[in-house]
């Protein structure tokens, strides 16, 4: 489909150097461009963080420390069975 875009000039520019760098035509490099910036907008949407609910609550219990995944399973779990 052909349509007709005002582009700035140091832009274009960009585009042909590129365009003969890379052997490509010009009009595939700006559609892949135009792609790629279309890509990360739904890419950007889809990974929103997800809000989480606020309940109750102090902090953390006393003695937890988040860095020591085995006494957060533990506090969690109780204790391994295999360890005793």
């Amino acid at each position: 489909m052909r349509t007709t875009l005002t582009i700035d000039s140091h832009v274009l520019a960009e585009f042909k150097r590129r365009s003969a760098e890379t052997h490509q035509t010009l009009s595939r490099l700006i559609e892949d461009a135009l792609r790629e910036h279309l890509s990360r907008g739904r890419d950007a949407a889809a990974t929103k963080p997800g809000e989480f609910p606020i309940v109750g609550g102090h902090g953390l219990a006393p003695g937890i420390d988040l860095s020591n995944s085995s006494g957060l399973a533990e506090y969690l779990y109780g204790p391994d069975p295999g360890d005793g």
